[in-house]
């Protein structure tokens, strides 16, 4: 018996939905034939897939080894076919969009008003929003994710490289002064991000062992889930602030914020395009991908080099 490649690509389906049920819907299939396609490729190979439950779908150790084989090998057959087939396909249809919340205020919106003029034909929804979204049981074409990528079976495209400063108001400089090391900031008040655990958040580089970032403990007194609220908390003087630089940059020009400790090198955050490696990569995304390279740059356009190279106080 020989194996099919759509229960190939639908077991692929399962794996990242972890659901028969999701994948069914997903795929706009009944849940038996989805059934079938699993069976029919366990039958073909000879092994089990797929513990079975009337609750659980648990995949065996077959199924995790075989998917770390097999993912990379249709990521490039895929990537190969649409590379060929894009040359005569048309931007058109819908294209679902999940990114940041103040990313997407503060720079995609620009980004997808001029890709949306340019291709009359597509339907865009986009959804800001904070907390990470998942793109397959959201039915996502494309996300936005900023930071450490948790999920390494998204296909994923650097957009840029974003610095990272710690930032306070001139007023809290003046009434509270200022750490002169690493060591001192958890002395200070500070702004924290609810969506990052703090050990994650404050994370320096280490010149003595770059493999090992130096982590602080701090403790906020105010915590938020957006980054646009951080930093007016702290233009009111609340506190220290670890920012992104598209956050920043404004503020740090018109000197409401002031950079802090020059020495410390906060790790820089890089910002993705993702999309689920099993879907079609169609000439819309990569469209659209592409459109935001190009507007982004690396450095980005709200890289602030005057700012970072000036003396800090």
């Amino acid at each position: 018996m020989k194996w099919r490649f759509d229960d190939l690509l639908t077991f692929l389906d399962v794996m990242e939905t972890g659901s028969i049920t999701a994948t069914a819907a997903r795929l706009n299939l009944s849940k038996s034939v989805v059934s079938k396609r699993i069976s029919d490729l366990e039958g073909a190979l000879g092994i089990e897939l797929f513990q079975r439950s009337p609750r659980k779908l648990l995949a065996s150790d077959n199924a995790l080894d075989f998917v770390e084989r097999v993912r990379p090998l249709v990521r490039e057959l895929m990537e190969s076919a649409d590379k060929v087939g894009e040359r005569n396909s048309a931007v058109r249809g819908s294209l679902r969009i999940a990114a940041p919340m103040t990313f997407g205020t503060l720079y995609l919106g620009r980004m997808i008003a001029d890709f949306a003029r340019q291709y009359p034909d597509l339907e865009i929804a986009v959804e800001f929003e904070d907390r990470m979204v998942d793109l397959v049981r959201g039915g996502y074409d494309v996300g936005i994710r900023i930071g450490i990528l948790r999920d390494s079976s998204l296909i994923a495209r650097k957009l840029c490289t974003d610095d990272r400063v710690i930032c306070c108001s001139p007023d809290f400089a003046a009434a509270n002064g200022l750490p002169t090391n690493i060591d001192e900031l958890s002395l200070f008040a500070c702004i924290d991000y609810s969506n990052v655990n703090t050990s994650q958040l404050w994370q320096f580089e280490n010149p003595a062992s770059p493999a090992e970032p130096i982590s602080v403990a701090m403790h906020g007194r105010i915590v938020a889930n957006n980054g646009e609220a951080m930093r007016d908390m702290a233009i009111a003087g609340l506190g220290l602030v670890l920012l992104p630089m598209f956050i920043a940059a404004d503020a740090l020009r018109a000197g409401t914020l002031v950079s802090v400790l020059s020495e410390a090198r906060p790790l820089p955050y890089k910002i993705y395009a993702v999309y689920p490696p099993t879907r079609h990569v169609s000439a819309k995304v990569r469209a659209f991908v592409d459109h935001l390279v190009r507007h982004i740059g690396d450095p980005p356009i709200w890289h602030m080099t005057d700012i970072l190279r000036a003396e800090r106080i």
